[in-house]
C-alpha cells in the first residue's frame, strides 16, 4: 500500500467491510469463505490487537515515569494532575447533559417494542453498580506482580507516579535511573512505530470479521438508536473536541481533524481505548507537539477515567431500553441517571464491550426490563467503536488543552541530570 499511514488505514478499513460484507450477503454459502477465509481474519485481527495491548502495560509505566522525571519543577505535577482530571471529568459532564437533552428531545425507540424471545439470549456480566470507594481504595496495590498481570491501569497508573516522584526526590543520585527509564521510552515509541506500520493489514482484517458477522434486519429494527447514538458521538468528535482545542490554543479546527485522523480510524477499528494509547501518545507528541511530560501522564490517565463517548452511549441505550419497554424515564429520575452515568463511566475499562455491559448494570438498577439488552448488544459492535473513539479523541484534545495552560513543559535535553537533592540536617 502507498500514502500515508493515516490514508492506507482507511483504504484497509473500508476494503475489509465491503469484502465482509459480500462474503456474508453475496457468498452465503460458500463455506470456504464464511469458515476459512473469516476464521482466517479474526485471528490475523485478534493477533493485531493482542500485538498492540502487549505494549500498553510497560507504555503506561514507562512513560509515566518518564514524564514525571523529566517534570523541570515537580510543583507542576499537582497542577498537571489536578487540570487534567478536572477537564475529564468536566468533558465526561457535558457529554452526559447533551446525551440527555438529545434523549429527551428525539425519544429513541420511542412506539418501538421489544422482539420476543429476546430474554432468552440475554446474560449480563454483573448486576452491580461498580463501588467507586472500593475503586479508589484499590489504586494502591498490594501486589505489583499481579497488577501488572492482570493489566489494572490504576494501580499501574499508582505504581508509576510514585516511582517518578522517587526518582525526583533523589536529584542527581537518580540520574542513572533517569537515564534508563528514558532509553526505555525511546525503545516504546519506536516499538509503537514498528508495529502501527502494521495497522493497516489488521485493520483489514478486523473489518472483514465485522462486516461478515453483523445481521442487516437486526440493524434496520433499530437504525434510529444506532443513527442518534452515532450521529451524538460523531458531532463530539468533529466539531465539539476541534472548537474547544481551537478556542484555547488556536490550533484550528481543521489542523486538529488531520492530526486524530489516523488515531480516529485506529479506534474504529479495534474499539479499545486501551489498545489506542500507543497512537494516542504518538499523535500528541508527534503531531500536535506536546510534550511527553505531559502525554506520558495525562494519556493512560484518559484511557482509564476520560469515558465521555461511554457516556453518551450508556445514556441512550438507557433512555432507548426505557422508550421501548413503554417506560420512559421521568423527568425528575434524570438527574440521577445521569449521576450515576458519570459514576460508572469512571469504571468502564478501555477493551471492547464494556460500556455496553455498564449499560446492562444501569438498565438493571432503573428497574427495566433486561430484554432490551438483546436490542442494544446485537448492535454494539457499531456504537462500542464510535463510543472508543470519542473516548480517545478526547484525551487528545483534553492533553492539548492542558499543555496550553501548562506552557507545554518540556523534557530535560538529553544528558541533563536532575537537580541535586537538598538535604536538611
Amino acid at each position: 500500500m502507498k500514502g500515508s499511514l493515516s490514508t492506507r488505514i482507511f483504504a484497509g478499513l473500508f476494503a475489509g467491510l465491503i469484502i465482509g460484507s459480500m462474503i456474508q450477503y453475496l457468498f452465503t454459502g460458500v463455506s470456504f469463505l464464511n469458515d476459512n477465509v473469516v476464521g482466517l481474519a479474526e485471528g490475523l485481527g485478534g493477533m493485531f490487537v493482542s500485538l498492540i495491548k502487549l505494549m500498553v502495560v510497560p507504555l503506561v509505566y514507562i512513560s509515566i515515569v518518564t514524564g514525571i522525571c523529566e517534570l523541570r519543577d515537580i510543583a507542576s505535577f499537582g497542577r498537571l494532575g489536578s487540570k487534567t482530571f478536572g477537564l475529564y471529568v468536566i468533558n465526561t459532564m457535558l457529554s452526559i447533559a447533551a446525551a440527555i437533552l438529545v434523549g429527551v428531545i428525539f425519544q429513541p425507540g420511542m412506539g418501538a417494542t421489544l422482539p420476543h424471545g429476546a430474554s432468552t439470549t440475554v446474560e449480563l456480566a454483573t448486576t452491580e453498580t461498580p463501588d467507586i470507594g472500593a475503586m479508589l481504595i484499590g489504586i494502591v496495590p498490594s501486589n505489583p506482580v499481579q497488577a501488572f498481570a492482570s493489566g489494572d491501569m490504576l494501580q499501574i497508573i499508582f505504581m508509576a507516579i510514585i516511582t517518578g516522584l522517587a526518582i525526583q526526590a533523589m536529584g542527581s543520585a537518580a540520574a542513572p535511573a533517569m537515564r534508563t527509564f528514558r532509553v526505555a521510552n525511546q525503545v516504546m515509541m519506536k516499538l509503537v512505530g514498528l508495529v502501527m506500520t502494521l495497522a493497516p493489514y489488521g485493520v483489514f482484517a478486523l473489518m472483514i470479521s465485522l462486516g461478515a458477522t453483523l445481521e442487516a434486519n437486526t440493524l434496520m429494527s433499530v437504525a434510529g438508536y444506532v443513527g442518534m447514538v452515532v450521529l451524538v458521538l460523531a458531532f463530539w468528535i468533529l466539531v465539539v473536541y476541534p472548537l474547544a482545542v481551537w478556542l484555547t490554543t488556536g490550533v484550528k479546527p481543521s489542523e486538529f481533524r488531520k492530526a486524530t485522523r489516523e488515531q480516529l480510524l485506529f479506534s474504529l477499528s479495534t474499539a479499545s481505548s486501551n489498545a489506542t494509547i500507543p497512537v494516542t501518545m504518538r499523535t500528541l507528541t508527534e503531531k500536535l507537539g506536546v510534550s511527553r511530560a505531559i502525554a506520558g501522564f495525562g494519556v493512560p490517565l484518559g484511557a482509564t477515567i476520560n469515558m465521555s463517548g461511554s457516556a453518551i452511549y450508556i445514556t441512550l441505550a438507557a433512555m432507548f431500553a426505557a422508550n421501548i419497554s413503554g417506560t420512559p424515564i421521568p423527568a425528575g429520575d434524570l438527574l440521577t441517571v445521569g449521576v450515576t452515568v458519570l459514576l460508572m463511566s469512571v469504571g468502564v475499562g478501555g477493551v471492547p464491550g464494556g460500556a455496553v455491559v455498564m449499560a446492562g448494570v444501569l438498565l438493571h438498577q432503573m428497574g427495566l426490563p433486561i430484554e432490551a439488552m438483546a436490542i442494544i448488544m446485537a448492535v454494539d459492535r457499531i456504537n462500542d467503536m464510535f463510543c472508543t473513539a470519542s473516548n480517545v479523541v478526547g484525551d487528545t484534545a483534553v492533553n492539548t488543552i492542558v499543555a496550553k495552560m501548562e506552557g507545554n513543559p518540556q523534557a530535560l535535553e538529553d544528558g541533563a541530570e536532575l537537580a541535586p537533592t537538598t538535604q536538611k540536617s
